[in-house]
């Protein structure tokens, strides 16, 4: 029998707030280290500097992530802004809601 899981689905944005990015991970303490480490100088986070964390939704199931995550994808920027402001409307860095 496979094991699976929890997950994350998480939103990134610059300073800014101009660039968003969305991403899944099993471990969302490690992969904020490593984007706002810049682990992979040539990620899409390190190109437009995306640091700031203002949306995570966490799941029991990977599987249930990798669907949330399509999800979002999916949807227009507007829809993606309308879900940060549902929970974060002055799009402060949530990076601290996470021990980092």
């Amino acid at each position: 029998m496979i094991k699976q899981t929890g997950g994350y689905i998480y939103i990134m944005c610059n300073i800014n707030n101009s660039v968003l990015y969305t991403g899944i991970t099993n471990n969302l303490e490690r992969r904020l280290k490593e984007h706002k480490g810049k682990i992979n100088p040539k990620s899409f986070t390190a190109k437009y500097n995306l640091s700031k964390l203002v949306y995570f939704e966490s799941f029991f199931l990977i599987g249930d992530a990798i669907a949330r995550e399509k999800q979002i994808k999916a949807g227009s920027r507007k829809k993606k802004e309308v879900l940060i402001n549902s929970i974060n409307p002055e799009w402060n860095d949530l990076s601290n809601k996470i021990v980092i």
